[in-house]
């Protein structure tokens, strides 16, 4: 059985041969550690291992464990946000990554607001169409960013998506070359906050992390392939 230093080895240097494969700059490619249903116990070993950025589903989960877990690292609500929990959310992550409809910007905003905070948040796209997905649609997403332009309390870094259930991989790469031409365009209309860093691409999970960087991903959201399977539930 292999330990979970050995398995974070492993992901990182096919990251690394992805990255080659496309291209691309060593370490432009993030690694999000996918941590829903780990134990608190195990999110340590991870950061002890290397782990840098923890991503979370839900935000209940996520603001139980934070507070038992040793190190330091950046912690990403990767999961759908109601807006009722968008307080709770805002105590407990550094990065929303789902942000999906001008209500729920709204919310986070105010509540940045009055923490005299500016939040950085991905905006959720469903490139691939699928109702079982949540995230704005590709022809509302523009929309999404024109109402979230003008909230000083949030700051729109790039996108996030999760790529089609099939195992075609030319569907799955297009799924993410449009969430990249989505970004491109957005980042060239002025609707992300690029400053001296790329648009932020979330794109790829333990079964396609692959093709995702060869599309353009610059953090992908790997669980499965460092834990091992978690619960569904």
């Amino acid at each position: 059985m292999t330990s979970l230093r050995e398995n974070l080895a492993r992901v990182t240097e096919r990251i690394r041969d992805a990255e080659r494969r496309a291209g691309r700059p060593p370490n432009s490619v993030r690694l999000v550690a996918v941590t829903k249903g780990v134990s608190a116990e195990r999110v340590t070993e991870a950061i002890a291992a290397g782990a840098r950025i923890l991503g979370e589903n839900r935000v209940q989960e996520a603001f139980a464990k934070r507070p038992l877990v040793a190190g330091e690292a950046e912690w990403h609500l990767i999961g759908h946000l109601q807006t009722n929990k968008a307080p709770r959310a805002l105590e407990t992550f550094d990065v929303i990554q789902s942000v999906d409809s001008p209500r729920l910007a709204r919310e986070i905003d105010d509540r940045a607001s009055r923490d005299g905070r500016r939040v950085p948040v991905l905006v959720e796209v469903n490139v691939s169409g699928e109702s079982s997905k949540t995230g704005v649609t590709p022809e509302d997403f523009f929309r999404l960013l024109e109402a979230m332009a003008p909230l000083g309390g949030i700051e729109t870094r790039g996108l996030m998506a999760m790529g089609p259930l099939t195992a075609d991989e030319g569907a799955i790469r297009q799924a993410f070359a449009r969430l990249r031409w989505l970004g491109e365009a957005a980042a060239l209309q002025g609707l992300v906050a690029t400053r001296d860093r790329p648009v932020e691409l979330s794109m790829g999970m333990s079964d396609d992390f692959e093709a995702a960087i060869l599309e353009g991903s610059t953090m992908v959201r790997i669980g499965r392939a460092l834990f091992g399977p978690r619960p569904t539930a």
